[in-house]
């Protein structure tokens, strides 16, 4: 794994831990949601490029018997 996604990673839990922490502290009233965000987004940006990907390659797989 390169150092930038490396680091990339770190910052994103660290910022989930401390999401996490205000959010059991009282600090801040936002969903659960929110708060994990720094979590799932990354995991369901990569989810709908591969989705795009698939679609794309489906219809030039489709394109291409025409």
């Amino acid at each position: 794994m390169s150092q930038q996604s490396t680091s990339s990673c770190s910052f994103l839990i660290l910022l989930a831990l401390l999401f996490i922490t205000l959010k059991l502290l009282g600090v801040i009233n936002w969903t659960w949601w929110g708060v994990l965000a720094p979590l799932w987004v990354p995991v369901a940006l990569v989810i709908v490029f591969l989705m795009i990907i698939a679609v794309v390659a489906l219809l030039a797989s489709f394109l291409d018997k025409k």
